[in-house]
């Protein structure tokens, strides 16, 4: 059957809109997001997560770290712990929240839940990493139980990751699935995490170094960060603004 002109100049119009139309993948490695990353303690992010923050802070997303408490802990004072956490966030390129809690001694009920939960409703995010539910340190599991359930609160509407600190140490029993590569920004995390300089980082951060070559070897890159997205989060973000 002979196509007419008409049809001809129809179908290229569609054509060149459909084109026109960015793909969901397109607007999601373009569209600036704002990610927040939760730690029982500063420093826990850092070492976390330091890598993929840095890379996602290069390319002009907003970085919030959310710290349970101020990571003060005889002999060490807060104030050396507050500095030493805006020096890392320096690094990084990030922001700096508290949820107010006191280092060795989270609260885990109605009245915490609630207000953690209005501090990353203020931030309002796109992405949320946390810790990973099975960890040896409770301030760490407070730390998973008040960002699960904001999620949950939240009808799921932030995508919601975990990751691993010291594992085998910390973290146990982790199962990541998404793995980004850091083998650029290595030497910023690790910038980051000894800006901690009370926290023993020759030792923690050998230690994380370890983990993030083993991720390498398992993704096929020199250094990596794993993590663990949670079933019901609107979609892999972090994956498809880091791939």
């Amino acid at each position: 059957m002979a196509i007419t002109r008409r049809q001809m100049v129809s179908g290229a119009a569609i054509a060149a809109a459909v084109a026109a139309v960015p793909s969901r993948a397109q607007d999601t490695a373009t569209k600036k997001q704002k990610i927040v990353v939760c730690g029982g303690h500063p420093g826990d992010p850092e070492y976390g997560c330091g890598g993929t923050i840095a890379r996602l802070t290069a390319l002009g997303h907003e970085v919030t770290l959310l710290y349970l408490n101020e990571g003060d802990w005889p002999p060490t004072s807060a104030a050396e712990r507050l500095e030493e956490a805006r020096k890392a966030c320096e690094i990084l390129k990030a922001k700096r929240l508290y949820a107010g809690q006191k280092n060795g001694h989270a609260i885990v009920d109605e009245e915490h839940y609630e207000a953690y939960r209005k501090v990353l409703e203020q931030v309002n995010p796109d992405i949320v990493l946390t810790h990973w539910p099975i960890d040896n340190h409770r301030d760490h599991r407070a730390c998973w139980n008040l960002t699960y359930d904001a999620w949950l609160q939240g009808k799921k509407k932030f995508a919601l990751y975990a990751y691993e600190v010291s594992d085998g140490e910390d973290t146990q029993q982790y199962s990541p699935a998404t793995y980004i590569d850091i083998s650029s920004t290595e030497a910023v995390k690790r910038a980051a995490c000894y800006a901690h300089a009370s926290q023993t980082p020759d030792r923690y951060y050998a230690m994380q170094d370890q983990v993030a070559a083993f991720r390498g070897i398992e993704s096929g890159s020199q250094r990596a960060e794993a993590f663990f997205m949670l079933r019901g989060s609107p979609s892999d973000l972090l994956a498809g603004i880091l791939r």
